[in-house]
């Protein structure tokens, strides 16, 4: 079940997108990034601590008690969307795409006050509806929440069109996601977290309805120092964006995640901590570490602990390091530049990592927009390579 959501706000004018095959036997979905992003990193923070707070080790993070501030979903926290159509004939919607959570879920014509300026689903007008009628609920730890009934329809995943796919139609949605311009959140991760059991997720159907031959999922996501964009690729990868070797990484899907072990990080040949657990979240902004480990990265590049998650580091990438991720006996680099998360009105810089009480790590895209990867749900393992052109 995914215990946060947020969700970009991105401003641009909406068109179809349509699978292309690759060189590796994939349909290639583009992502568009976000050039009104605003960045907060302390809403980074505390909407990942919501997302995964039933690990939680305590309920505060730093002098913050999560429990009591509230989760402020700004919707500009995630930088990619792609757009999709369900029905027939296809509805078109903006969607992020999720490795850590399992729904796909956006708002239809029974939302009535909460959903002004939304793109609603219309059933009566997909030939391919099917009612199902179950209730479901996704609520979150400062109240926030998305609420409706269950249905079926045709989904078509960038020309990939997955027959009877349960859907999420929401008929409440919270302030939170009121403000945002994107209608709803495509979940990637394993069928454990989906709010109802039983329901097959969209990589589940792909792989039952044989509409992709292998049973994988490439990510690309794109720097806006290097234009911004990104891709999904699914039945197989862009070659063209790995950079190196890909390792092979074990899963860990206990919990319905993507969770690998790293046996250390380390800066300039030196090892900054031991091995722990971390989840890969394409749903996450940050890089957040368990607070002791963060500690120990933060002391090697300087960085003051705001109390509240976060960090502030120097704002002269110059003047800092490399971060490497030890993952099955490959290295993989965070670059300086990437661990400067945004300026301050005062002048100082927010670091990219932060950290969270959990019992594990959340790699997220400060991760990620620096390493392909390719997940096989089947396995489960991952594929990672540092990503070419960077």
């Amino acid at each position: 079940m995914k215990t946060a959501a947020c969700i970009a706000a991105i401003m641009v004018a909406a068109i179809s997108v349509q699978a292309i095959p690759v060189n590796e036997d994939g349909w290639t979905v583009p992502l568009h990034d976000n050039p009104s992003y605003i960045p907060n990193a302390t809403h980074q923070v505390l909407r990942t601590w919501h997302k995964y707070k039933k690990f939680a080790l305590s309920d505060k993070i730093g002098h913050i008690s999560v429990g009591t501030i509230p989760f402020i979903d700004d919707g500009m926290d995630l930088e990619y969307y792609a757009f999709i159509t369900i029905g027939t004939p296809g509805q078109t919607f903006k969607l992020v795409f999720d490795t850590g959570s399992s729904d796909l879920w956006f708002p239809y014509t029974g939302c009535k006050s909460t959903c002004t300026d939304k793109t609603l689903y219309d059933p009566k007008k997909s030939t391919t509806y099917k009612k199902d009628g179950r209730p479901w609920s996704l609520r979150y730890g400062d109240g926030s929440e998305s609420s409706g009934i269950l249905a079926l329809d045709t989904f078509d995943l960038g020309g990939l069109k997955i027959k009877s796919q349960t859907i999420d139609m929401a008929d409440t949605i919270s302030p939170q996601f009121m403000q945002s311009v994107i209608d709803g959140i495509l979940g990637l991760a394993f069928n454990t977290l989906t709010t109802v059991p039983g329901i097959k997720t969209p990589v589940d159907n792909l792989l039952s309805q044989k509409l992709i031959s292998n049973p994988t999922f490439g990510v690309w996501l794109g720097k806006k120092s290097h234009g911004g964009g990104g891709e999904y690729v699914f039945g197989g990868y862009n070659r063209a964006k790995v950079g190196g070797t890909l390792t092979t990484v074990a899963v860990d899907n206990s919990q319905g995640w993507y969770a690998i072990n790293i046996k250390d990080v380390s800066s300039k040949g030196k090892t900054l901590t031991g091995s722990f657990s971390g989840v890969l979240d394409t749903g996450t902004t940050f890089l957040l570490f368990p607070q002791k480990v963060a500690d120990k990265i933060a002391a090697r590049f300087k960085a003051k602990d705001n109390g509240d998650g976060t960090y502030t580091i120097n704002c002269n990438a110059s003047k800092l390091a490399d971060m490497q991720l030890s993952i099955a006996g490959a290295k993989f680099k965070v670059p300086a530049a990437d661990l400067i998360y945004d300026t301050n009105t005062d002048g100082t810089c927010i670091a990219g990592f932060g950290y969270a009480n959990f019992p594990f790590a959340v790699l997220g895209d400060v991760f990620l927009k620096n390493n392909y990867v390719i997940f096989n749900p089947t396995v489960p393992q991952v594929q990672i390579a540092p990503l070419a052109g960077i």
